[in-house]
């Protein structure tokens, strides 16, 4: 059998566990039904030798599970999440096998499949981390060891946390302090657009924040259910929320020979015809671009917000890629700020929810799951309901709000930190500009690979050429053509990045995403062995088509 069709198998068997079976012998009799209380039942059951001769307990008749893969929720089943799919399952498994002493072609697996910064490297800012153990460990506010400025903002924090500690419950839609901070922040980013802290919610990363909202907005059934309209390529988590919710997705492309613009044509078209099939009630826009890499103009975004106004479309902004810009033609500008610019007939009249997080920036802080939501123009009893929806999770973590926090509130000039933080962030921003340079010069270089600027965010989504023999041997093995290309390239040199299916593409065309975070030196080796590799890959392909032609 193909080795990648074992493969297939072996990813769908994963976390079966074996059946154990048990014969119960009752003691006593059995009340009737409707009986308020049974007898006990003591399971017995027959040794058995396993494959290592340690002893089993083997039942004797078969007891049926009440969830089962044909009894599982079918809309769980739906869910796909690409950046941690079998791509990266198979790399774990090669990279346990490495530590075993199994021989590979390579040495170590390179994971470049998800913008995980410090996992690749990047180091913590220092001013972030200080904060947050202050308020972990508050007796440190009496060590000279820590500055005074993040002492005091740790002390703010710890002033609006329940019995002053980190491990108390805050309210559901967060700390007061840490959202008045972010409303602070919101206004001078944008120039002295009004922000209020009422209208911000703290989520578990920006995720959280967007699954909520999803939440809110799905209804309807059959024609009338709603339909979400996703950029394409996307970010998985929206076609993994959309399937869980059941909602419509609506597919608008981007357009990869314009540096994946987004031309409001195309979402005319998607949306009149999703029109056909259900109520297209949301737009989703990435901001820079995930996987895509692309800052919108400030035209751009004011066409995007006319037609979300004309539709009566609600605006899902996910800008948690804000801070990282690398090309100096491009700017960012937030949706809210765009929207305020047009006038108050637009400012007060499209919805709008804003997404940031603690992950990506320059402070890559992934593990402490800190975000936030900023949503204007929410009607006043759907407010209640949103914060009745996000009582159920009790918070987001309060030390994900502290690192958040420290992301709005970071030192200013003047202060003793000042120097030390602005060295740090320049360097990190400094570097992934000069990565995200290095990696596009180097793909199009390569034969079969063309590669749009990195404009922003944390990644490169090149085109890659895939010879027709592999395209037809993938489709016999069931896969996507770059399906099979992403685990070539793992097989033979330990490259961990993801197809470019995971993210929707264009028909007919092969991409994959990878994360420009690895460092400088990583990411130079990642780079040759990825170009040798499609050199290589091209020439075997194309060497098995001479004999047909």
């Amino acid at each position: 059998m193909h080795p990648l069709r074992v493969l297939a198998g072996r990813v769908l068997a994963q976390g079966r566990p074996a059946v154990q079976t048990v014969r119960f012998k009752t003691q006593g009799s059995v009340q009737q039904p409707g009986s308020k209380r049974f007898s006990t039942a003591e399971a017995t059951a027959e040794p058995a030798e396993n494959g290592n001769g340690s002893t089993l307990r083997r039942a004797s008749a078969a007891r049926e599970r009440s969830l089962t893969m044909e009894t599982l929720n079918p809309n769980v089943k739906a869910v796909e999440y690409a950046v941690r799919g079998p791509i990266v399952l198979k790399a774990v498994e090669i990279e346990k096998g490495l530590q075993q002493g199994v021989k590979q072609p390579f040495e170590e697996v390179i994971k470049a499949n998800i913008g995980d910064a410090h996992a690749m490297g990047q180091q913590p800012i220092t001013f972030l981390r200080q904060v947050v153990a202050l308020c972990t460990c508050p007796e440190l506010l009496e060590s000279p060891a820590f500055p005074e400025d993040a002492k005091t903002r740790a002390r703010r924090i710890l002033q609006g946390c329940g019995g002053k500690s980190l491990g108390s419950y805050s309210d559901s839609q967060g700390v007061g302090c840490i959202r008045q901070d972010i409303a602070a922040y919101l206004e001078r980013r944008d120039q002295g657009v009004p922000a209020s802290w009422e209208d911000i919610y703290l989520t578990t990363g920006a995720s959280d924040g967007i699954m909520s909202i999803l939440k809110l907005l799905v209804s309807g059934q059959g024609s009338s259910r709603t339909g979400v309209m996703i950029p394409i390529p996307q970010y998985p988590l929206y076609s993994a929320a959309i399937s869980e919710l059941e909602a419509v997705q609506v597919n608008y492309y981007l357009d990869e020979e314009h540096c994946w613009a987004l031309d409001v044509n195309e979402l005319h078209r998607a949306y009149q015809e999703a029109k056909r099939y259900c109520n297209p009630k949301v737009l989703c826009i990435i901001n820079p671009g995930n996987p895509t890499g692309q800052v919108q103009s400030r035209k751009c975004i004011e066409d995007v917000l006319h037609f979300a106004y004309e539709e009566k479309l609600f605006v899902m902004s996910d800008e948690v890629y804000q801070d990282n810009i690398y090309s100096p033609d491009c700017q960012f500008h937030s949706f809210k700020k765009v929207l305020y610019e047009m006038g108050p007939e637009y400012f007060g009249g499209v919805e709008l929810a804003s997404f940031h997080s603690t992950s990506k920036g320059y402070t890559g802080e992934c593990g402490f799951r800190g975000g936030y939501m900023e949503v204007i123009n929410m009607a006043p009893e759907v407010k209640v309901q949103l914060v009745k929806l996000l009582s159920v999770r009790l918070c987001p973590p309060v030390s994900g709000q502290a690192a958040m926090d420290v992301v709005v509130n970071p030192p200013q000039q003047g202060e003793p930190s000042y120097p030390q933080f602005l060295q740090e962030k320049t360097a990190v921003l400094g570097a992934l500009a000069e990565k995200a340079r290095v990696t596009e010069e180097i793909l199009n270089k390569v034969p079969g690979i063309k590669c749009n600027p990195v404009q922003g965010a944390m990644y490169a989504f090149p085109r890659i050429f895939i010879p027709p023999r592999a395209v037809e041997e993938a489709k016999a093995l069931g896969m996507a053509p770059d399906m099979l290309y992403c685990l070539h390239l793992l097989e033979e040199t330990g490259i961990c990045i993801v197809p470019g299916s995971g993210f929707g593409q264009k028909e007919g065309t092969y991409h994959f995403r990878m994360t420009i975070l690895p460092s400088t030196e990583k990411l130079k080796i990642l780079l040759e062995k990825l170009s040798a590799f499609h050199i290589k890959f091209l020439e075997e392909y194309t060497a098995l088509e001479e004999p047909s032609r």
